[in-house]
């Protein structure tokens, strides 16, 4: 492990200043992207990606996260401007600020830590091959689906798959031609050739690729191979301060009482929420120092943040995995690399737009594609496997989720098949049948911590297996709670016994819960008590 980062905003400015550049180079096609994907003016999600950066990072406890606007939530914001305006919807996002900022109050970020481990890696891997497969038409030049349209069906009608068999047919050779460079230029910057450099730690590969692609745009204007104006970075250009006071636009505050605005700020809180602390949970597994997010805290930032980008035009915005991960990969150590990144998109947008439109959309492909790969990482999954089929089925089945619709389904997806493992886990393993005296038949079911009503069947089929006339003793010394369902198996199983001459011996149940054996009130959850006997293992 790397030295642990200094105490203080300002202390790994030498590592944390490379990597805010290296953010920003990624940020400004994504921020671009998913405006365009959102149906919304294209520097809205710049100043999204700025308040992001400068805000967010300065209230948020995530030393390595990174905000702006998220693909997430494109669909959403495409559907809301659409049926509400633009202004009318900017007011949804201030308040979706509001509603986050309560629910940081009210402790509602602590639903991060019930995020399994499979889905969060299943997340990571699922974004960083959603990133390649989104990038591959890029590098050959095919520009006709926005950047940040990550979801499986996109804005232009087209399927990713679809997507990669239209670029065969749109080649743009220029384009081609400098991505496959930028992949070759980026390799080298692994090699110890360079990083045994001091000067590498300053000057980042990404910046090396964009200032390549820049000459080379350049350089091939002139010949059979100069690439077309949407192939490059399209940011709105400026050309007086009242141009740039017109790239800021005020929410309509007169739409606060209608009822349509207030669903969408709903939806988009939540929406943005989860999406934000799916994200904290994958970059503090990220994070070589596994330094842990204050989730409420992330919640109460991001809702300032949120008020904020409202109130000046912007985007709503989350926590976003690309960013962050570009941020970790390139050195950054704490949040300061965030802040200098929004400050780069601030002062980059309102100083030098025209250069910033010089960057081929090729050569930010090929930085997008190695974080793809550096996410989607071959080891990732042989650990998962190893793991067995109750984390490695919840990975592969939030990848294929993700892949093939969206972020979000894709998650929920995992998150369904591997709450699926944990209730058939809890269903087939209510406890176990043992042997106590061989000599006399003497049996022991010794029950679980846990015995819900989903253990009934199993349950039902170890008391099937004690032969009539023998001896069973019920060991509930380790059991915490016992269904009421349960119980009322228990209890049948004590009559039936009776009258078959069977003996049955109950150790470890509470007053109460025996009273229920005895045909009276059910129980409630009881102290644990010390561990019974153990035994060979008898077959039900």
């Amino acid at each position: 492990m790397q030295t642990p980062p200094k105490a203080g905003f300002l202390s790994e400015l030498k590592h944390d200043l490379p990597a805010s550049l290296v953010v920003f180079l990624v940020a400004v096609p994504l921020c671009l992207g998913i405006a365009l994907a959102s149906g919304a003016p294209l520097f809205s999600g710049i100043i999204a990606g700025i308040v992001g950066g400068i805000v967010v990072s300065v209230l948020s406890g995530s030393p390595l996260g990174v905000s702006g606007p998220a693909a997430g939530l494109a669909v959403i914001v495409l559907a809301a401007i659409t049926d509400l305006g633009f202004e009318p919807f900017l007011m949804a996002v201030v308040l979706s600020g509001v509603i986050q900022l309560a629910l940081g109050y009210l402790r509602a970020g602590t639903i991060a830590f019930f995020f399994p481990s499979s889905v969060i890696r299943g997340m990571l891997s699922g974004i960083g091959l959603v990133i390649i497969i989104k990038q591959i038409p890029h590098m050959f030049g095919y520009d006709k689906d926005p950047e940040g349209d990550f979801a499986f069906q996109q804005v232009d009608g087209e399927t990713s798959i679809q997507a990669l068999g239209s670029m065969m047919e749109a080649i743009t050779p220029g384009a081609l031609a400098i991505s496959l460079a930028s992949l070759a230029l980026l390799f080298l910057w692994t090699r110890p050739i360079i990083t045994k450099q001091k000067w590498s730690q300053i000057i980042q590969g990404p910046l090396v690729v964009v200032t390549f692609g820049i000459v080379m745009g350049v350089v091939l204007a002139s010949t059979g191979w100069s690439i077309s104006t949407d192939h490059f970075v399209s940011l709105p250009v400026a050309g007086s301060l009242e141009e740039v006071a017109g790239l800021f636009t005020l929410p309509d505050f007169g739409a606060i009482t209608n009822p349509d605005i207030w669903v969408t700020a709903f939806t988009l809180a939540i929406v943005a929420s989860l999406e934000t602390l799916l994200c904290v949970e994958a970059t503090d597994k990220l994070d070589p120092w596994k330094r842990i997010t204050p989730p409420n805290r992330e919640l109460k930032a991001q809702g300032v943040g949120n008020m904020v980008s409202g109130f000046i035009g912007g985007l709503p915005l989350t926590q976003v995995i690309v960013r962050s991960s570009a941020n970790i990969q390139s050195g950054g150590r704490t949040r300061a690399s965030a802040f200098f990144h929004g400050i780069l998109l601030l002062v980059s947008a309102l100083a030098i737009p025209g250069l910033l439109n010089m960057i081929p959309l090729a050569s930010l492909a090929a930085v997008l594609i190695v974080v793809g790969l550096k996410l989607a990482k071959p080891s990732l999954f042989k650990e998962m496997y190893a793991g067995g089929a109750k984390q490695f089925v919840p990975f592969i089945a939030t990848i294929a989720g993700i892949l093939f619709t969206d972020l979000l389904v894709g998650i929920g997806i995992g998150l369904g098949v591997a709450t699926a493992f944990i209730i058939w886990d809890n269903y087939s393993h209510p406890g176990s049948l043992v042997a106590l005296r061989e000599e006399d038949g003497a049996l022991q079911l010794r029950l679980a911590e846990e015995v819900s009503f989903l253990n009934k069947g199993p349950i039902t089929q170890y008391l099937a297996a004690v032969p009539t006339g023998g001896t069973l003793v019920i060991d509930a010394t380790q059991t915490r709670y016992l269904d009421q369902d349960v119980s009322e198996i228990l209890r049948d199983y004590k009559e039936t016994a009776n009258s078959v001459g069977t003996t049955l011996r109950v150790e470890g149940l509470d007053p109460e819960t025996m009273m229920l054996l005895k045909g009276g009130k059910s129980s409630e959850e009881k102290p644990a008590a010390a561990a019974g006997a153990d035994g060979r293992a008898v077959p039900a």
